[in-house]
């Protein structure tokens, strides 16, 4: 048994004991309800040695359960083995939600503790709801884990920098104006903002704090009297510090928001958002508090004309690089070099930094070979790591930070001749992906609406993939980003112009391989609307890499979607090779791009 583990969930379990506490919760975010955190707020994971970035961890008396979704069931069971900790399927069927199996387990009068400052509004009024009809104390002020983990990691100190409006498209005083309209309109005088992503978008600042996520550790507070950046003070150096006391934003340390929350003056009407709000900043606010979705994640997710144009240029930029990664895999394979599943996150790193404008990858790469591939979040690691062969299939999923855009893509490909199962999956996948790029849909359509789209080939085969197909991404910000996604779940949030989204449909057959074929996505209006029926809607893709060609079998596609890939792969090249540096990187993208046919 893993005795590091096993002896810090003794030292819970004794805390549990002091304070009266039956069992306990303990999610994977942070303050601010990220999803992505930084080492201070690794809690879930230095308590169960599970690092996927989704799941939260039950410990009782007497027994230790982790939730999480389908991206990390494989991974989970290896990181779990040994630990005690029993791994709960989230999604499936037959597991029960967290507050189920708790009302289950727990007697009436008993007490579950929860660290309020990690727990949003919503997520607590949901727990308490469920547990005060089981007749279960919620107790939201339990919190010893600064007792329990010697050594915890600080707050990141990373320095705030500022985010050129010429990359931004829009002023951080225009924002602020916005967005304080819109709370006014639902009778609000001021806003308290949680979200990292938001404020950074507001304030057009980034920072360093989250691994991959531009984003520094702060609260904000606006109003049209007094505006206030929470944040450690050794963050701003005096140009930040001039540029937010310019539009009006002072700062003060990260620490002291609940005393400032708590000295409001009476007529403050602040606006938050429940759901990435902390329960325990929310009760400080009080009676003050007009609670509704976020104002600023729709104005955030529709990327304006600057930002549009800095992703395309971010994704030729990018696309140049993997032409560069897949070519050195290539030679590699054919020299007969050892190379590794590290050894292309490294190389994907080191081709996308030579690109202007990179600042860091846009999250962990996966890069899966064989079965490996079909841990949907796998993360390669020194005792982990396969060594690539000239046979089977390769999936990699990565994505960088530019100053001008985010990239996130997926490729699969054949590093062998590929065998009559592997085309069929590809190519189901594939057809997913086909009919979500080319869907028009009118004004108004979610994307719960669209995602069906996705899975009907494969649906009709008997076979499905347990993740969401699209989700939102952020400009020089976080890779998974709101209001918008793609998913079978209710989104109610329509799709829009100016949103940009993943489409990344995919096949995983477990100790075999992994398919996933992922580009990013445009929401602009369709040739097709007319008068009588509205406005309809479109995808253009913006990621500009082939598909393997090798691995398509056009026995079971249309004549469309065998039009559909032939164009894409001509948008490739005319994007792509006049930024190419020699004529045997050009060679291969011709090579790559050639026209499939029946």
């Amino acid at each position: 048994m893993n005795s590091i583990i096993m002896a810090r969930l003794d030292a819970l379990r004794a805390k549990m004991n002091e304070a009266g506490i039956s069992a306990v919760i303990i999610p994977q975010t942070d303050a601010h309800q990220s999803e992505y955190l930084a080492e201070h707020w690794q809690v879930r994971q230095w308590l169960s040695g599970f690092t996927g970035s989704a799941g939260s961890l039950v410990v009782t008396a007497d027994r230790a359960l982790l939730w999480t979704d389908s991206r990390y069931f494989l991974q989970a069971a290896q990181q779990l083995d040994d630990t005690g900790i029993e791994l709960m399927k989230d999604g499936l069927p037959g597991t029960p939600s967290i507050e189920a199996w708790l009302c289950a387990n727990l007697l009436p009068d008993s007490s579950v503790g929860i660290d309020g400052m990690v727990f949003s509004v919503t997520d607590v009024n949901r727990l308490h709801d469920a547990f005060s009809a089981a007749g279960i104390i919620l107790d939201t002020n339990f919190a010893p884990i600064n007792d329990l983990w010697a050594g915890r990691p600080l707050l990141p100190g990373d320095s705030l920098f500022l985010h050129d409006v010429k990359y931004a498209g829009e002023s951080a005083s225009s924002k602020i104006s916005r967005v304080l309209e819109a709370a006014a309109g639902v009778g609000a005088n001021a806003l308290f903002i949680s979200a990292l992503d938001e404020i950074a978008w507001i304030l057009n600042v980034r920072s360093s704090d989250v691994p991959c996520n531009p984003v520094a550790t702060a609260f904000l507070y606006l109003s049209a009297d007094s505006s206030v950046l929470f944040i450690n003070p050794e963050k701003v150096d005096e140009k930040t510090q001039a540029a937010l006391s310019e539009i009006g934003v002072d700062t003060a340390p990260y620490e002291s928001v609940s005393r400032f929350l708590a000295l409001l003056p009476k007529e403050a009407r602040v606006y938050i958002e429940p759901a990435r709000t902390a329960h325990t900043l929310a009760a400080v606010i009080g009676k003050h508090a007009l609670t509704g979705a976020s104002v600023v994640a729709l104005p955030k997710a529709v990327k304006n004309v600057t930002q549009i144009e800095g992703m395309r240029c971010a994704m030729a930029r990018d696309g140049v690089a993997l032409v560069k990664l897949f070519m050195e895999i290539e030679r590699r394979l054919a020299a007969g070099e050892t190379t590794t599943e590290l050894d292309i996150d490294s190389l994907a790193t080191r081709f996308r930094s030579q690109g202007d404008l990179y600042v860091d990858n846009s999250f962990e790469t996966i890069a899966g070979y064989g079965p490996h591939g079909a841990i949907v979040h796998y993360s390669a690691t020194p005792e982990s790591a396969s060594v690539i062969e000239p046979r089977g299939l390769l999936l990699v999923d990565s994505g960088a930070q530019y100053l001008d855009g985010t990239t996130d893509i997926t490729r699969t490909v054949a590093l062998g001749t590929p065998s009559q199962q592997e085309k069929t999956d590809f190519t189901l996948v594939m057809k997913g992906h086909i009919a979500v790029s080319t869907a028009i849909f009118p004004e108004g359509t979610r994307g719960d609406q669209l995602d069906s789209f996705a899975r009907i080939a494969l649906w009709k085969q008997g076979l499905t993939y347990l993740h969401g197909t699209g989700h939102g991404v952020g400009h020089f910000l976080n890779v998974h980003e709101g209001p918008q996604s793609i998913r079978l779940n209710h989104v109610p949030v329509a799709l829009r112009p100016g949103m940009i989204t993943s489409n990344e449909p995919g096949l995983y057959r477990a100790g075999i391989h992994g398919i996933r074929c992922e580009n990013l996505v445009l929401c602009v209006p369709s040739n097709v609307s007319n008068e009588e029926f509205g406005n309809f809607y479109s995808f253009e893709p913006l990621t500009l890499f082939p598909f393997d060609i090798n691995l398509f079998e056009t026995s079971i596609m249309s004549d469309e979607e065998i039009s559909w890939v032939n164009e894409y792969h001509e948008k490739v090249r005319t994007g792509l090779l006049p930024l190419l540096e020699t004529d045997e990187q050009r060679q291969w993208l011709i090579r790559k791009t050639e026209k499939l046919c029946r």
